[in-house]
This record gives C-alpha cells, sequence and structure tokens, in this order.
C-alpha cells in the first residue's frame, strides 16, 4: 500500500478477512475455510466455494486439528472461531497442532477483547496474545482497518507456518498508511516532537492513539500490527534506535502477557507505559465503549497518562 494512499475503511475486520479470502480462493485451490458456526447463511465463501467451506460447529478443537491434518497435506486451511474460543477452548490444539508440529493454519479470531461487550465474560478475551506468544513458532498479527486486514490475510495465504489473526468486531474509521504489500514491523504514524512515543495494538489501541495524537500532536505514534515474540523483538530494536525514550503502549488486553510486558523486557534501558484493561473481571453489560470504560481504557485515561 503506497504512502500517500489512505483508504476508508468499510468492512469491518471479520468481514474484509471472509471477503479477502473469499477472492484469494479464487486463484489457490489450497485455500480451505472452517467456521464455528459463525458464518450465517449467506457466507460469501460458502456461496463461492461449497466444496472447501466446512462448519464445524461449536468444536473449536476439532477443528483446529482437522485443519493441522490437512495442512500436512499441502492445504491452506483459514480456520474462524471468536477469539477466547480459539485461544483459551482451544489451546492444547493450537500448542501442539500449530505450535509443536507447525503446521500451516491461520487462526483468524473475531470479538477479541471485550468487543463482544453484551455477551459477557464468556465471550471477551483479554488473555489471547498472553496465550499465543508463548507457542513458539506461530506469527500473530493484530491489524487495523480493512486495508491492513486485507494485506495479513494475503500475508497468511502466500505463506507456511502458522497464523494467530486478531480482530474486533466493527469497523475501524480509517485505515492506516504503509509502503510496501505486507504492513512493517513499525509503522512510523506521527512523528511528534517530544520524548514519549505512543504504541498503537490492535483496533481499540490504534484507534485510541490517533484521538490522543490529535490531542497531543508533540507526542509520535507507533503502530505494531505483528505482535509475536520474533517480531517483536525486531520492532523493539527500531524503537529502542529511535530518539523517544518513553514509550506508552495502548492496547485492549490485560497487562499480564501483552505487548507492554513484552517490550519492557525487551527494552530494559527504556521507560514502558502501559495503558490496558486491567486485571478486573467485567462484571456489567453495556457496548464496547461503554465496557472498556469501566476497564479503565478510553481516551480520558490515555491522556492522563501520555
Amino acid at each position: 500500500m503506497e504512502a500517500d494512499d489512505q483508504v476508508t475503511a468499510v468492512l469491518s475486520g471479520r468481514d474484509a478477512y471472509r471477503d479477502e479470502l473469499t477472492e484469494l480462493a479464487r486463484h489457490d485451490p489450497r485455500v480451505l475455510c472452517f467456521e464455528a458456526d459463525l458464518g450465517g447463511r449467506k457466507h460469501p465463501f460458502a456461496e463461492a466455494h461449497p466444496d472447501r467451506f466446512f462448519n464445524l460447529g461449536i468444536a473449536e478443537a476439532t477443528m483446529i486439528d482437522m485443519a493441522s491434518g490437512l495442512a500436512s497435506a499441502g492445504y491452506r486451511p483459514f480456520v474462524s472461531t471468536f477469539a477466547p474460543f480459539a485461544t483459551l477452548r482451544a489451546a492444547e490444539s493450537m500448542k501442539l497442532g500449530m505450535g509443536y508440529m507447525g503446521a500451516g493454519v491461520v487462526v483468524v479470531a473475531p470479538y477479541a477483547g471485550v468487543s463482544g461487550a453484551w455477551f459477557g465474560t464468556t465471550h471477551h478475551c483479554l488473555e489471547d496474545l498472553a496465550v499465543v506468544q508463548s507457542f513458539p513458532g506461530i506469527t500473530i498479527a493484530a491489524p487495523y482497518g480493512e486495508a491492513e486486514t486485507r494485506a495479513v490475510i494475503r500475508a497468511a495465504a502466500a505463506g507456511s507456518g502458522p497464523f494467530y489473526v486478531r480482530t474486533g468486531r466493527n469497523a475501524a474509521a480509517v485505515s492506516l498508511p504503509w509502503d510496501g504489500d505486507v504492513p512493517p514491523l513499525v509503522n512510523w504514524v506521527q512523528p511528534g516532537s517530544s520524548d514519549v512515543c505512543l504504541v498503537s495494538v490492535g483496533e481499540v489501541g490504534t484507534s485510541l492513539a490517533l484521538e490522543a495524537s490529535a490531542e497531543r500532536p508533540e507526542s509520535g505514534h507507533a503502530h505494531l500490527c505483528f505482535l509475536d515474540h520474533a517480531s517483536l523483538s525486531e520492532a523493539a530494536e527500531e524503537l529502542r534506535s529511535s530518539r523517544y525514550t518513553r514509550f506508552v503502549v495502548v492496547e485492549e488486553h490485560r497487562p499480564t502477557g501483552g505487548v507492554a510486558s513484552t517490550l519492557a523486557l525487551l527494552m530494559p534501558s527504556a521507560s514502558v507505559v502501559g495503558v490496558n484493561a486491567g486485571m478486573a473481571w467485567p462484571s456489567e453489560g453495556g457496548d464496547h465503549g461503554e465496557v472498556l470504560g469501566r476497564l479503565g481504557l478510553d481516551l480520558a485515561h490515555l491522556l492522563a497518562v501520555v
């Protein structure tokens, strides 16, 4: 994507994924699509490629196990289910199939964080990065906006290793510009003039960082899309070599095992502060923004930290 090409997001991450994968499958017979009862009646992949679409129902571990077997036979399976069910209910299958065996399965997990707000704690997922980061060999991506989501899905389809792609529920207002076909490890969104740099992760973290940057234009803003330990190690080198000395990481995740904690270990000489969803259990309903506000992940809190 060219740096001067600002694309207005039209589709949410989950819908951009389905649309992009459907198109990729037209040209790549290896691509398979697995869903855990989330596709609805008019899933675009099922309509375009019915012989390569499998609805396994709420049997997430079985779905990943089947996908791992098909990957070993040369297929490129994409598996989609709610983030908590992919990374918590099916954690052992991810660990053994995708981690230990290195099966080339791509897990695309919508409803990460508390984006399924009204569904309650059973459908929230503030722990997935901590779980998947601990499995060596799995590439983790948390794209922001339609263009970045599509680019990550294309990269995953072209690759051979295991992927975990984390998305929310709603469409982002804009897509971030970058040079090249694949989002960089560090996308320098705004240079700033102070020694403070916002580091945004995922859909909510990036939206909040963009709002905070508008309020505090003196702060820098670096966006991270790839969040596995290997990618963060390289990103940390680039962040550490910049002129910034204080990094405020914004992420819809718990502090334990999140990106801020990983970067703090990788950059011991820098000040790394996390603005995240905290360690409380969301106990009240509401929409996505209301639940985030009760957890302390909102613009007011971010600006106070900055």
